[in-house]
């Protein structure tokens, strides 16, 4: 990997933020949507900052609610505060891109996608003290999975 990738699974009032760096090292913060918000700022104006992908909203013909509504309101607000500071767009990928590039199952679930990362980054090891992937917890695992499968799909366009 070349730059550095920044993942962001948004939510309704909080996010997940993941840095994956160039050297393959992860940091992760889960905090409130005006956090995660300055924390994108910050970010986009570090030289080096690399890529900002966040995972899209999709909608599989069922019924929303005013949570997904408002996850996509913050979503926004990442995307254009990365554009305005950056000069850049920031990257969008869809959950089931994320299920197929990672676990090649569109039926892949959290645990499935867990499991993969895990797999990729060096087994049960790397979750335990000192291990790349040691304390993510919740929203930060989809997070790291938006980084993981843009990297994967960037080095598939080089070849």
């Amino acid at each position: 990997m070349n730059t550095t990738i920044i993942g962001l699974d948004p939510g309704t009032v909080r996010s997940a933020l993941v840095t994956l760096s160039a050297d393959g090292t992860v940091t992760a913060t889960l905090d409130s949507n005006a956090t995660i918000l300055a924390a994108v700022w910050a970010l986009a104006d570090q030289a080096d900052a690399g890529e900002l992908v966040i995972e899209q909203i999709a909608s599989y013909g069922m019924a929303v609610g005013a949570e997904i509504f408002e996850t996509c309101y913050w979503s926004g607000r990442f995307a254009e505060a990365w554009a305005r500071r950056r000069g850049t767009d920031a990257h969008r990928l869809p959950r089931l891109a994320v299920k197929v590039a990672l676990c090649h199952d569109s039926r892949a679930k959290d645990a499935n996608i867990r499991q993969a990362l895990i797999d990729r980054f060096g087994g049960p090891s790397c979750i335990r003290k000192g291990g790349p992937l040691y304390k993510l917890h919740g929203d930060e695992w989809a997070a790291l999975a938006v980084a993981v499968t843009f990297h994967t799909q960037q080095d598939a366009e080089r070849l």
